[in-house]
């Protein structure tokens, strides 16, 4: 687990942001903890770890769940999300297909990118 930060300009205004790499390693607990802490999620698989890609629709759901209540006086306010296949560049050892991470982005309405 780590955190990252960095700045960047949008639209001409300074952004930091903090990025909390959790590598898969906490307990349901934690994850709602670290989902609550987040302001925005990139929900990160392997396309050669099938298990990796079953845990994406219940982490999108767990998102969807803890930032889906209405805050103080206000109405709920979804955080971006995307889903990102990570390690395209290892097609032999490739156990989830480009349309498995289309399919589901389709279904949960939510970005898809494959990455290397």
């Amino acid at each position: 687990e780590m955190i990252y930060r960095h700045v960047a300009v949008i639209d001409g205004e300074m952004v930091h942001f903090e990025i909390l790499d959790t590598a898969g390693q906490e307990d349901s607990l934690q994850i709602e903890e670290k989902i609550k802490w987040g302001d925005g999620f990139a929900v990160v698989y392997s396309v050669t770890d099938r298990c990796s890609f079953d845990e994406v629709m219940r982490l999108c759901f767990l998102i969807n769940h803890l930032h889906g209540s209405p805050k103080r006086g206000g109405a709920a306010e979804q955080p971006p999300v995307v889903i990102v296949g990570n390690k395209k560049d290892l097609q032999f050892d490739r156990m989830v297909s480009t349309q498995d991470g289309e399919n589901l982005s389709k279904a949960l309405k939510i970005p898809f990118y494959e990455i290397s």
